[in-house]
């Protein structure tokens, strides 16, 4: 499933538009409000001294009482350009930082993380749990938390790095993952179902076999399709580290590598993840998904994530 945050490339914007506000900002503080006063005292002293002159010559001015401050304040008028550059920085300085290094906004576009997320669903992104990374390049420079089983987790896509992906942390590294019959296991361990109501499809109009996954104790709905085939094989994809993974006609077994990830989408049948493409590098990761902050057509749907 492929998500787009609000804007592509919103962050290398933001970033651009906070550069250039920012570097007018600074010359107006520290060179052109100076020049402008400098201009202003000029044409305040020139001001004075036609006025004392005029008054010496015995000219009376008929002149407004403000008019000297009028000339000072046209004097120091800020450009508009310079205004507006001034008023927006710091709120775009705070936007950036808030969105770079603690939550991001994201909308889910498809279904292949329903039940747990609905399209049009708009999500907060932690971006620091899993770490501090350098905005734009993603680059990490502090390590905090990793990444564990059951976190819903937005990632680069492996395929296009310039696609947002959301999916569920199934495996961790040095994981042995085994998906066959649609039922999981971890390192030997089969992953206990329990069933619940058949889940109505708003996109198909079809129900589903929906199942309270208990992913090594974290519970999660999951939802299954009798017509689709546990795996499409003709859909996977050549990846790196593919030979950590053994495919079948039931399903596969794949051992997750170090620094990766096995990712799946909670609509395992309507989910293109880690089964079909591969993992996903800790390089790639962007954060943990952990509220829905509000659903246009569904405002019922705003709380945590789980």
């Amino acid at each position: 499933m492929t998500m787009q945050s609000i804007l592509g490339n919103f962050a290398l914007i933001l970033f651009v538009l906070m550069v250039v506000t920012g570097i007018i900002w600074v010359l107006d503080v520290f060179v052109l409000s100076k020049q402008r006063r400098a201009a202003a005292d000029r044409a305040l002293a020139e001001y004075d001294a036609r006025t004392a002159k005029l008054t010496a010559d015995g000219i009376r001015l008929d002149t407004q009482q403000n008019a000297r401050e009028k000339l000072e304040a046209e004097h120091l008028r800020q450009p508009t350009w310079i205004e507006y550059s001034g008023s927006f920085f710091p709120v775009i300085a705070l936007v950036f930082v808030l969105r770079s290094f603690l939550f991001e906004p994201f909308k889910i576009p498809s279904s292949s993380m329903v039940p747990t997320l609905l399209v049009g669903d708009l999500i907060l992104v932690n971006k620091f749990t899993y770490g501090i990374r350098l905005p734009i390049i993603n680059q990490k420079i502090v390590q905090l938390n990793d990444p564990q089983r059951g976190d819903v987790m937005v990632f680069k896509y492996p395929m296009d790095t310039s696609q947002d992906y959301i999916k569920r942390v199934v495996g961790v590294p040095g994981d042995k993952i085994t998906y066959e019959g649609k039922k999981l296991t971890v390192n030997g361990k089969p992953v206990s179902y329990a069933q619940q109501d058949d889940y109505l499809d708003d996109e198909s109009l079809v129900y589903k076999k929906q199942f309270k996954e208990n992913l090594t104790g974290v519970e999660h709905r999951i939802l299954n399709d009798d017509r689709a085939p546990t795996l499409n094989l003709g859909d996977v994809r050549e990846f790196p580290n593919k030979e950590a993974c053994t495919y079948t006609n039931e399903g596969f077994t794949c051992t997750v590598p170090a620094g990766n990830y096995f990712m799946m989408g909670d609509n395992r049948d309507n989910s293109a993840d880690s089964r079909y493409w591969g993992f996903v590098p800790d390089k790639n990761i962007v954060g943990k998904a952990v509220a829905v902050w509000m659903n246009l057509s569904n405002p019922r749907r705003i709380g945590g994530i789980q």
